[in-house]
């Protein structure tokens, strides 16, 4: 099953908003705001599991707590287009590297870097990331501070209802 094939209703967008909320709620507490059992609750999200919209659940570590001061967004060209699959497979072995995005625009990947301190950063940026093979040029962006961070949208407990047009 994909999440093409599977429809989300008013009930599946509860269990998500709940879970994005906390994935630690238990699935009795769901079910009741929901009206629903329990059991049906652990159906729908091993549904939603197997159609690929749920993905998993993470603990969610703030990097500061860790030691890690620096967040940086670093905008990487490549000499070659052809290039990309070896650089993202050299940038994935970078552990100071925790997203990485192919994109549009001016650079052809952007990363999101964390490090311990301005030394760290800048040894990452010249002693590793400048040089993989197909780096042609970076340009970093530091975070000041974070305004806020959340999942993708899911609608919250309110149902929407649709209204009814009246055709002529």
């Amino acid at each position: 099953m994909n999440s093409t094939n599977y429809q989300v209703d008013p009930i599946d967008q509860k269990i998500l908003a709940n879970l994005v909320n906390n994935a630690r709620t238990p699935f009795l507490e769901i079910a009741r705001e929901c009206g629903i059992s329990g059991a049906a609750v652990h159906q729908r999200v091993k549904k939603m599991e197997e159609a690929g919209i749920i993905v998993g659940s993470q603990l969610i570590v703030k990097p500061k707590a860790l030691g890690y001061d620096i967040c940086a967004f670093v905008g990487v060209q490549l000499a070659q287009a052809n290039m990309y699959k070896g650089v993202i497979e050299i940038l994935r072995n970078i552990p100071e590297v925790v997203e990485c995005h192919f994109v549009t625009g001016d650079y052809v990947v952007l990363l999101k870097v964390y490090c311990r301190d301005n030394d760290h950063l800048m040894g990452i940026l010249i002693n590793t990331i400048q040089n993989i093979p197909g780096v042609s040029k970076t340009n970093t962006f530091m975070s000041l501070d974070q305004a806020f961070e959340r999942q993708v949208y899911v609608k919250d407990k309110r149902v929407i209802k649709k209204s009814k047009v009246k055709s002529k």
